[in-house]
């Protein structure tokens, strides 16, 4: 199971990349592979405010509907638009291509609570 040292992640299985001020968000390899094949995925409007475990969208796979948690509180600045039309991407490249949102952090603090790599490794084990 691929998982990433330089992110950081929660135990519902969403992941955050940390750069400046700015969390690319996407949902880990384990998520994806528990789901299935991805068929749909529903996300925030750019300028609109997440906060730190609440819902910002949904995934769809032909197995299941799952809720798409964010794992930090602050701004949606962009989304993945090739998902849009290839959502299939978070099953191929979760880490990279696949990923989710882009937000402008608010309160850098939350993320002392989120997982590094080796504590996610350990829930997922």
């Amino acid at each position: 199971m691929n998982v990433p040292e330089n992110l950081k992640y929660t135990s519902d299985h969403e992941w955050a990349k940390i750069d400046g001020d700015v969390a690319v968000i996407g949902i880990t390899d384990y998520a994806q592979g528990e789901l299935g094949d991805v068929v749909f995925v529903e996300l925030p409007e750019v300028g609109s405010k997440v906060a730190k475990g609440d819902t910002f969208g949904t995934i769809e796979a032909v197995k299941a509907v799952a809720d798409l948690f964010a794992p930090l509180s602050g701004e949606v600045i962009e989304i993945n638009e090739k998902l849009e039309n290839e959502p299939e991407t978070v099953n191929n490249d979760p880490y990279g291509e696949g990923w989710m949102i882009k937000v402008k952090l608010e309160n850098p603090d939350e993320l002392n609570d989120l997982l590094d790599a080796q504590k996610y490794q350990e829930l997922i084990s």
